[in-house]
């Protein structure tokens, strides 16, 4: 509340939520002393923008018209700031009745680094329809002789001892693995409800090879959207701080040489890192560029479905 008794809370409206920005003291309000109406005078002279007619938010997207000069929020008209990168002439909602339809850039190759530049300079992109088309054509050795195939009861500390852990491992069954997972029947809306529809994960937008965040239960729309625009990809879901923990459970040997479950100190500074368990969720044609695991620490996977 504003020493004239205006409350100084600004709202935007995104999807279906409402955000409060800010509150406190406006410092067009001091000192103490100036009236109500003086207060009002200078609220009234804050520039405001966009179809809400709302003062300037450094928190939201905003995305400047190239015929109006005015700036509009990305949520209000419809434009997602990981595609704004792709226009060429924005026209917002009221410009493209006299000066047509925005116009996007045109892609001369298929980098997410500059899609500006001609195809001889640039590599194509993993996810991109290009490299899909290429991966398909293409024939490639068998892995038989790089992975090592072993049942559950087999991979334990007695065999990493004495063959060490040099080779990918495959266990074509999960018995005697100690390995507990939900029933094949557990849906991708089961980890909406398990996890919360809130939650922000990390998704890699894969023909760019992007990040960026959005909340689980907005990518579990689009998950089960019949025109999706994009191809999504949810790589780091980390759930052990949620319900669907309890339902998890990584395999023995996991737990017998994790250094975070066996070595943190109790009494760190910094508590054990949350990086435990993570839920995986990909669209047909999702690639993700080559990296190593932070560390270099190894992984274990599990296909659910």
């Amino acid at each position: 509340m504003c020493p004239a008794g205006l409350p100084l809370a600004f709202f935007s409206w995104g999807r279906s939520y409402w955000i409060i920005l800010f509150a406190g003291r406006c410092s067009s309000c001091s000192p103490p002393s100036l009236s109500r109406r003086s207060c009002e005078l200078n609220m009234a002279t804050v520039p405001v923008y966009c179809i809400c007619r709302l003062p300037y938010d450094v928190t939201q997207f905003m995305i400047e018209c190239d015929a109006c000069k005015d700036w509009f929020h990305g949520s209000c008209v419809e434009v997602d700031e990981d595609d704004a990168p792709d226009i060429d002439i924005y026209h917002c909602p009221n410009c493209e009745k006299t000066h047509g339809k925005s116009t996007l850039k045109k892609k001369k190759n298929w980098s997410k680094h500059d899609t500006g530049q001609s195809t001889d300079i640039k590599a194509v992109q993993n996810g991109s329809q290009v490299f899909i088309k290429e991966l398909r054509s293409r024939t490639f050795p068998s892995a038989d002789d790089v992975v090592v195939k072993l049942s559950g009861g087999q991979l334990n500390m007695h065999y990493l001892e004495d063959n060490g852990f040099n080779d990918p491992v495959l266990v074509q069954k999960k018995d005697g693995l100690g390995l507990s997972m939900p029933a094949p029947t557990f849906y991708i809306s089961d980890v909406e409800n398990y996890v919360g529809p809130d939650v922000g994960v990390d998704v890699v937008d894969v023909t760019k090879q992007t990040d960026s965040t959005m909340k689980l239960k907005e990518f579990v729309d689009y998950y089960y959207s019949t025109n999706r625009k994009k191809v999504l990809n949810v790589i780091n879901l980390e759930f052990s701080d949620t319900r669907m923990n309890s339902i998890v459970e990584s395999p023995q040997i996991v737990r017998q040489l994790s250094w975070v479950e066996n070595y943190w100190p109790d009494d760190a500074l910094l508590g054990k890192p949350k990086v435990t368990k993570y839920c995986l969720i990909c669209v047909k044609d999702s690639y993700t560029d080559f990296h190593i695991e932070c560390g270099g620490a190894s992984v274990w996977y599990h296909i659910l479905k």
